[in-house]
């Protein structure tokens, strides 16, 4: 029974789309799919969600197929983009992150916090690709 389920967890990994997303969860996050479209450009998609983080949560670095335009709900969220200086953003801040750059997210205030996160991706590959 062990060995299936990592074996459809490498699955998983490896084709992306929906279900990776139910099993990419980290401690503290949620992401609520809210909508996935096919863009006018061949071989691409827009993925939009919701990202909750508990107070004190953190999403480790990763990346993305494709670019990211982040849109602060509520709360206050660190970003550490590769190369840039860390940004904390509060509620109403926007943060557009280019295509396969490395980055994370935190949650450094006292309640929770939450990003809408609109992604222009490359369709059928992983929406969240983990940094080594």
């Amino acid at each position: 029974m062990r060995s299936a389920m990592i074996a459809a967890g490498m699955l998983l990994l490896i084709h992306g789309g929906p279900a990776f997303e139910a099993h990419a969860q980290q401690a503290g996050i949620t992401r609520t799919e809210l909508q996935r479209h096919d863009l006018s450009t061949p071989g691409r998609e827009m993925v939009q969600a919701r990202i909750d983080f508990a107070p004190g949560a953190s999403f480790p670095r990763h990346s993305h197929p494709g670019e990211e335009i982040i849109y602060v709900l509520e709360g206050s969220l660190e970003y550490e983009v590769a190369g840039k200086p860390p940004l904390t953003l509060q509620a109403g801040g926007v943060l557009f992150i280019p295509a396969g750059v490395v980055h994370s997210a935190r949650n450094v205030g006292h309640g929770n916090a939450a990003e809408l996160g609109t992604y222009l991706a490359e369709k059928g590959k992983p929406l969240v690709v983990l940094a080594n």
